[in-house]
């Protein structure tokens, strides 16, 4: 991360630690209260995603540095599972809900039993419906925007260009807008397909596949995560055809192909899921202590081409 933008984020975690110092007779009443540590539950849409890894694995270390027991959920894009798991953990008697919906209207239910219970619910990196205490996450219309006007100009600012979408999620949403907005910028791009990867790669592999052989002139392919991405890439240069891609997430795989001389993959817009998962917890426990917490905590992106990525990590 760059020096401007650790600065940002420990700026707001300032402002949280501020917040909760000033609650500090609230939270001794607090623990008075409740015999044993914290309990925090955090339920995520999926954990084999590399982006959610590093998530899980930074949450971990920060709810074990204050002590608090962490309860962790994979809904594997399962609405039904992630609303049972987290009714589950209601069930254990959690304190806080951090929740990374599969569906953000789907989960509408499960937030608002938590809401009820007293439990403070925050959602990180995709929006949930409900009574949310607050929401942490990227700008993703920003990231699809940066993405494919960097995608248009490394085409020439002309050609047909590809999308390749993912779950119907309010991040994956906004970046496909972002995308089609910056493109529609340059009227002698013209969008000739949007299929859906699934986020997945081995899945993206396939679509991107076909895609390819339907689409031979093709000059472009935005893809909405790293994952899917990297299944694009086995594709592209698998076929043999001079197609650039763009991305978003930022992970390690993703940088490391950026990197390579003459890649395919020239670029992604990188996110900050340990910063974003902290924020998350911060403002989860400042309200929990009885601070009063924006209701909406956007994180900056980051687009990473060929020189950032030589210097860039999550």
């Amino acid at each position: 991360m760059t020096t401007r933008l650790r600065k940002g984020f420990s700026s707001v975690l300032c402002s949280l630690a501020v917040a909760v110092a000033c609650a500090g007779s609230f939270s001794v009443h607090a623990a008075d209260a409740k015999t044993g540590p914290l309990k925090i539950g955090a339920s995520f849409q999926e954990i084999n995603n590399p982006y959610f890894v590093t998530m899980k694995n930074a949450l971990q270390d920060a709810t074990g540095s204050i002590g608090a027991t962490l309860l962790v959920t994979d809904a594997r894009h399962d609405v039904s599972k992630q609303i049972s798991d987290i009714e589950d953990m209601l069930q254990k008697g959690i304190d806080i809900l951090i929740i990374n919906p599969t569906d953000s209207v789907g989960v509408q239910s499960a937030v608002k039993q938590a809401h009820d219970k007293g439990v403070v619910v925050v959602a990180v990196d995709a929006q949930a419906d409900g009574p949310l205490d607050s929401f942490v996450g990227s700008k993703n219309y920003d990231a699809g925007v940066e993405a494919c006007e960097y995608l248009a100009k490394n085409i020439g600012g002309k050609g047909d260009v590809a999308i390749l979408d993912g779950i119907a999620v309010v991040p994956i949403l906004e970046r496909v807008r972002g995308c089609k907005d910056a493109l529609a910028k340059h009227p002698d791009i013209k969008i000739v397909s949007i299929q859906n990867g699934k986020q997945e790669r081995d899945q993206a592999l396939s679509v991107t596949e076909n895609m390819l052989q339907a689409q031979p002139n093709l000059k472009g392919l935005f893809s909405v995560n790293d994952n899917g991405s990297l299944g694009a890439l086995a594709a592209i240069e698998s076929s043999g055809m001079d197609v650039k891609l763009t991305s978003v997430d930022g992970s390690p795989e993703a940088v490391k192909e950026i990197q390579k001389p003459n890649s395919k993959f020239i670029a992604t817009s990188a996110q900050y899921p340990r910063d974003q998962v902290r924020l998350a917890l911060g403002v989860a426990l400042a309200k929990k202590w009885g601070a009063q917490v924006p209701a909406t905590l956007p994180v900056n992106i980051l687009l990473v081409d060929q020189a950032k990525a030589k210097t860039f990590s999550w």
